[in-house]
């Protein structure tokens, strides 16, 4: 078995918008990036506003490909990103998106139902878990987010900012559980934040695009 649940090998992508008829804007948003991540590892990808760091943790997610290199996972390998309202559909209902949520994760649709009063319980919404997700706040579709997330189990989680937004007794408490369930167990993380703080509470090693 290798010791590495993630490898990232000589990964690019390059942004290409038009911005007229004969002209287009191009941005070089990773070059040649290459890492691991271990078994139980949280580690913490730093870099300035447009370095890459929700590019690259799209890229790992399999939200979009890169132009060139590689990223390796062991066979049957489940992963989810945490990022605000990302893959949500506003018309659906809490319950329905963390449903949908962790099936796109590879739990199953029994597992998904059976875990789904969990996820409501993690989150705190409360009676808005049962309402669509076009009548949350930035903060409300976080909770949503984070504990889709934690709670379906995944191997490795990638955690996008999802902490930033939000009151700080959910923050304290979604810092608590991640490092609860790290703990004795293979669970990694990546995990990307502008928080000096949080990146030194939560990581054993930095990346910095």
């Amino acid at each position: 078995m290798s010791d590495y649940l993630l490898k990232v090998r000589d990964v690019s992508l390059e942004y290409r918008t038009r911005t007229g008829l004969f002209s287009s804007f191009r941005h070089k948003a990773l070059e040649n990036v290459s890492f691991e991540v271990g078994y139980g590892e949280v580690v913490g990808v730093l870099g300035r506003n447009g370095a890459g760091k929700s590019t690259l943790l799209k890229i790992l997610a399999g939200v979009i490909e890169p132009d060139s290199g590689s990223v390796w996972m062991p066979p049957e390998t489940t992963r989810s990103l945490l990022t605000i309202g990302l893959g949500f559909i506003s018309e659906l209902s809490g319950r329905d998106n963390a449903i949908l949520s962790c099936m796109f994760n590879g739990v199953s649709m029994e597992d998904a139902e059976r875990i789904v009063d969990d996820i409501k319980e993690f989150s705190e919404l409360g009676e808005f878990f049962e309402q669509p997700v076009k009548t949350y706040s930035s903060g409300m579709r976080s909770r949503l987010g984070f504990a889709t997330g934690v709670i379906s189990e995944v191997d490795l989680l990638m955690v996008d900012e999802a902490l930033s937004v939000g009151d700080s007794y959910f923050k304290k408490k979604a810092e608590n559980y991640i490092l609860t369930k790290i703990e004795g167990e293979d669970k990694s993380v990546l995990f990307v934040s502008h928080s000096a703080k949080q990146i030194q509470r939560l990581c054993s090693r930095v990346i910095e695009l």
